[in-house]
């Protein structure tokens, strides 16, 4: 009977309240934290690197992109749902997904608007091949390898295309408050449209995962940013220590369960 429902259990959280404030904390965590490393920490090795020919931006996304490598791999062989493992990933998605962004906006020149829509182009392709291999996009539907190798690409490149959106909103007139709101407001319709309309309930899913992450990114840059550019100044290390307290306390008190395999 027990290896029945594990049959029936997805190796992800089911889809509820709490899983949405966790993912907003653990998207602003990552960009507290992906500052800290990239800026605080690794600040003088970055610096080094630019004199030496290196961008900064591509070796932190190949330290990032090495650490989520590795936690997917993990997520995979995992016979069952671990919530500790599952939001760790998450967290390396958001990370590795924020210096990805400052790449492709930055270092390859194209700018947040082009840098958005290359890597909008990106999701929508992983989200139409991983349809066509498995007939299914539905977070439902992961309870095999080759559905999770799809599931965490369409992730990485929805957080870093979430990363390249908020930096090109918080970076105009709005600033970081502004953009907030309008992703803020942005998610509300979407979990309008989920109770009030007929639209797809897996299309506003991915919506709603993508805009979780720009949500997290101008909350988390205007949290450690300098006054002089809108944000409160706060220190990088001590907001995503904060964070991360958070993070832990919720994914212990809020019931992490397993969302059932669609059928």
């Amino acid at each position: 009977m027990r290896n029945e429902l594990r049959d029936t259990l997805t190796k992800v959280p089911a889809v509820t309240l709490g899983f949405w404030i966790i993912k907003i904390l653990a998207t602003t965590f990552g960009e507290t934290m992906g500052d800290t490393v990239s800026m605080s920490w690794l600040g003088e090795t970055t610096a080094r690197a630019g004199q030496l020919g290196i961008d900064g931006y591509l070796v932190g996304t190949a330290i990032f992109g090495l650490a989520l490598a590795l936690l997917v791999a993990a997520q995979i062989r995992a016979s069952r749902f671990h919530p500790f493992l599952y939001w760790t990933t998450i967290i390396a998605s958001t990370t590795a997904g924020t210096t990805l962004a400052d790449f492709a906006t930055r270092s390859l020149g194209i700018g947040y608007p082009g840098g958005s829509l290359m890597l909008l182009s990106l999701v929508l392709i992983a989200l139409f091949v991983w349809h066509r291999a498995m007939g299914s996009v539905s977070v439902s539907s992961i309870h095999e390898p080759r559905a999770e190798v799809y599931y965490w690409l369409t992730i990485t490149f929805s957080q870093t295309l979430g990363t390249a959106l908020g930096d090109w909103v918080a970076d105009g007139a709005l600033g970081y408050a502004g953009a907030a709101a309008i992703f803020g407001g942005a998610l509300a319709l979407v979990a309008a449209a989920y109770l009030r309309t007929r639209i797809s309930h897996v299309a506003l899913f991915w919506v709603a995962f993508i805009l979780t992450r720009p949500l997290g990114a101008v909350v988390g840059d205007f949290l450690d940013k300098p006054v002089s550019h809108g944000g409160l100044e706060l220190s990088r290390a001590a907001s995503s220590a904060a964070l991360a307290g958070a993070i832990l306390l919720l994914v212990l008190i809020v019931p992490q369960r397993a969302g059932r395999v669609g059928r």
